[in-house]
């Protein structure tokens, strides 16, 4: 079922981000606020990270994220191959759809903190581009508390330079992009946001008293296989969650720059985009 007007399918090829507002029903958002609050009460019993959750450092932690959710709570795996979303995915990318990872950020009342202007494309690219993630919000999402920032148009741009030092930094630490040009995605609760794989983006700290919860699922056109490798095919065809799985992936020429190598990676087990951001000592936010 097509969702998305032709407007905003243009809007989205020409800009690299869209918001579709209040598109999960009431059932669905009381479902994921259970799911949310049941992991917020096992995280507090954990308290510092794992493979599961992911807290700040320091004295007093704070929950920042939770990893992979769809393993942990049926409402999360409910909602990733619902049709209002996947609906929304096709009209973008086409009807075979892979997905690829997951992910719910927390930012705390009075400072969440900041996930620093990145492209995701620099974790890993592919062999073509038709990847985007959507942010399903749990809360009003507002510039005060952290929306999302994205720069529009960056999706056709270069990629930039996530590294420093000669390590891999999850971040981009100079300011090489017009920060002045940042386009807040504000969305209330059950809204949608949507960003290419290319797209730049980061978010602020959380300066309000009200938190902002976002679930971020990545999907995949089926035939964009990732330029690391597939070492295991059954597992990745496994992940297909509408269409059919191509026999090879499509090759696009598409812009690459060195990406981590994860098995060589002294931070890739029980890690988040914070732990790499951390080490590079500063913030384009402060």
């Amino acid at each position: 079922m097509k969702r998305l007007s032709q407007q905003q399918v243009d809007s989205y090829r020409k800009d690299g981000y869209l918001v579709v507002p209040d598109l999960l029903s009431s059932s669905m958002m009381e479902a994921l606020q259970e799911a949310t609050a049941v992991m917020i009460a096992k995280a507090a019993k954990v308290g510092k990270s794992d493979s599961v959750f992911d807290f700040t450092s320091g004295p007093e932690p704070e929950l920042r994220r939770i990893k992979a959710p769809e393993r942990h709570q049926a409402a999360y795996a409910q909602v990733l191959v619902a049709n209002e979303v996947l609906d929304c995915i096709e009209d973008l990318i086409g009807g075979d759809i892979r997905f690829w990872a997951s992910k719910l950020n927390l930012k705390q009342p009075q400072g969440g903190q900041a996930v620093e202007w990145h492209q995701d494309w620099a974790f890993g690219p592919a062999t073509n581009d038709d990847v985007l993630t959507i942010g399903l919000a749990l809360d009003d999402a507002t510039v005060e508390n952290g929306c999302l920032l994205v720069t529009p148009g960056s999706q056709v741009g270069p990629v930039l330079d996530h590294w420093r030092e000669g390590r891999f930094v999850g971040g981009v630490m100079e300011r090489t992009f017009p920060v002045e040009e940042a386009v807040p995605l504000e969305v209330r609760a059950g809204g949608m946001t949507i960003h290419h794989v290319r797209t730049l983006h980061g978010s602020a700290p959380n300066h309000s008293a009200k938190q902002r919860r976002l679930l971020l699922y990545t999907y995949a056109a089926a035939d964009a296989w990732p330029l690391s490798g597939v070492s295991d095919q059954a597992d990745f065809d496994a992940k297909m969650l509408r269409g059919k799985a191509p026999a090879a992936p499509r090759l696009e020429q598409v812009p690459v720059r060195a990406w981590p190598r994860w098995e060589e990676e002294e931070l890739a087990g029980d890690t988040s985009i914070f732990d790499f951001q951390d080490r590079s000592g500063a913030s384009l936010f402060s």
